[in-house]
């Protein structure tokens, strides 16, 4: 180890929001540090702030312009908030990635199965294993969450150890996966954690989760009384909740469906792997119709609103192989991330229009959270004694609270980071040290757009006050040939006096040429400014509003 080796934590992803999940750790010296990376995850994007963006990755020019320097991208585990990122990424990273056999067939079944995806480098990682890359001795610790082989990260360096949790809870009874293990997390308490890097998701709740076997037990009754067919619509990835659901249905003497590719894949890996073992294969959406409607249970994607997949479809009878009917049952076994409200409020009247009943978690215990509440975390806090404490994965109020509580917990220094923000963690007391390039990036169709690109506030205003197009012709004298054609979309037809907004447009084209003098005629671009300027200040005038406006000058 050498006199300015510094060991520093700086997250590009997940740090002020929920998602995209993207954590750097670093060694060495400020000019030759050797890095590796922490989850590579997505985000959500919000249809009234991004138009037509429906997913959001981390910006990763920092490491992407020290890829040299980069050892390994490790993977917690396979939600999208960790992963959703790594195959749009990986091409500009091309370090080898480190993942539990069901993350990696996960990833390698939703995404690098798709046409033109990468060959992504990918090593197998056995819960419980060490090893090493260049400084930093690496352990994945088993916890419970809501999916398959998930895992907190410690990482040994010659300046001390740091456990970065990852997604996690408490469960004394999960019905499938690991435990959170005391034992484990009290021993890395007693080697002695420099810094712990926690999960902030739930802190705003007290007390502790129930456990998944409670949820388990609640769906099997629900299941067992429901008269008539049993909708429920979860987290495709939520394996344990899949088996519950299956569990049940066996009980109850019904036949399980599956509905919705995304859980189609997530079936697939959990039976290779063992997770579904004991029960029958499930029937496709096709075998639905044949199925008497006490002896069925439809498993649905789509419990986030989304209105491609299989429930949106469902409730607005667009689905060619499920239908409900009145009386029939759907169950949310889900928590409605923030910012999904509205779409799925939207599913759930629809639903209910029909005479469907609902059940949510504001009903029943047909949903439990992945995270820690503040009687779990105050466990982590006693067992692991973390000289730092550095909240992670979360909002601005939830870091606040988590960094507040961390206090209370006794730990002598806590650092408030956000995205972009460096943190030396060793030597000496923990310090920021610079702010970095961070920030969001946009996918749009097929392609990756930067938070700044002028598409986004170009869209915003559309959606807004939308568009006036015009095309004038004109020769080569200056004169006017023809009459111009004129085009609107997404404006009203008539004004608050019952005049038509395309004859406000037309006029104000009209007396904003007559208005022109000879010099200006013969100048394209000035005729075009002076044409938009008028369209948008005699709408402003009768609508109240300035729409986007093109106008297109055409010499002949």
């Amino acid at each position: 180890m050498k006199d300015n080796d510094e060991l520093v934590f700086l997250p590009l992803g997940g740090l002020g929001e929920i998602g995209m999940n993207a954590a750097l750790y670093g060694f060495g010296p400020e000019r030759s540090r050797k890095w590796i990376l922490v989850d590579c995850g997505m985000g959500f994007a919000g249809e009234e702030h991004t138009p037509g963006i429906d997913l959001m990755y981390p910006d990763l020019s920092f490491i992407i312009e020290r890829r040299k320097d980069l050892l390994g991208i490790l993977i917690t585990h396979a939600h999208e908030d960790h992963i959703g990122a790594l195959v749009e990424m990986w091409p500009k990273l091309r370090a080898p990635v480190f993942a539990t056999r069901f993350a990696a067939s996960l990833i390698a079944t939703r995404k690098l199965s798709e046409p033109g995806a990468p060959k992504i480098e990918m090593t197998e990682v056995a819960p419980g294993k060490r090893f090493s890359l260049g400084p930093f001795d690496i352990e994945y610790v088993p916890v419970s969450h809501s999916i398959p082989e998930s895992n907190a990260v410690a990482l040994r360096t010659p300046h001390g150890l740091v456990v970065h949790t990852g997604d996690w809870k408490l469960d004394p009874a999960p019905t499938l996966g690991s435990n959170t293990s005391e034992a484990t997390f009290r021993a890395l308490g007693e080697e002695g954690i420099l810094a712990l890097v926690c999960d902030s998701t739930n802190i705003v709740r007290d007390g502790e989760s129930p456990s998944e076997s409670e949820v388990a037990t609640t769906l099997a009754r629900i299941i067992k009384d429901s008269p008539h067919r049993v909708a429920v619509t979860t987290f495709a990835s939520n394996v344990a909740r899949i088996r519950a659901v299956a569990e049940a249905a066996l009980a109850a003497g019904r036949e399980v469906v599956v509905v919705g590719r995304a859980m189609d894949r997530v079936i697939t890996v959990a039976r290779e792997l063992g997770y579904l073992d004991g029960l029958p294969d499930f029937k496709t959406a096709q075998s639905y119709s044949y199925i008497a409607r006490d002896k069925v249970v439809a498993l649905l994607t789509g419990s986030q609103g989304e209105p491609r997949a299989a429930l949106a479809r469902v409730a607005e009878e667009q689905h060619p192989d499920i239908a409900l009917t009145a009386g029939d049952r759907v169950i949310f076994s889900s928590r409605t991330i923030p910012g999904n409200e509205s779409e799925v409020n939207a599913i759930i009247n629809a639903l209910v229009r029909k005479g469907i009943d609902i059940v949510t978690d504001r009903h029943d215990l047909v949903h439990v959270s992945g995270h820690p509440r503040k009687g779990e975390m105050r466990q982590m806090y006693e067992w692991t004694k973390p000289r730092i404490a550095v909240p992670a994965h979360g909002e601005d109020l939830h870091l606040a609270e988590h960094a507040a509580f961390a206090r209370a917990q006794g730990v002598a220094d806590v650092v408030k980071a956000r995205n972009g923000t460096l943190v030396r963690l060793a030597p000496g007391r923990p310090e920021i040290r610079d702010h970095v390039r961070a920030g969001r990036l946009y996918r749009d169709g097929d392609i990756v757009i930067p938070a700044l690109d002028k598409a986004i506030p170009e869209r915003r205003k559309l959606a807004f006050a939308g568009i006036v197009s015009v095309a004038i012709a004109m020769n080569k004298k200056g004169e006017f040939v023809g009459e111009p054609a004129v085009d609107q979309l997404g404006l009203p037809e008539l004004t608050r006096s019952g005049d038509k907004l395309i004859d406000v447009v037309d006029d104000a084209i009209l007396d904003c040429i007559k208005g022109l003098s000879r010099a200006v005629r013969r100048d394209p671009d000035a005729v075009e400014d002076a044409v938009a300027r008028a369209i948008r200040g005699a709408l402003r005038n009768v609508w109240g509003k300035k729409p986007a406006c093109h106008v297109m000058v055409v010499e002949v």
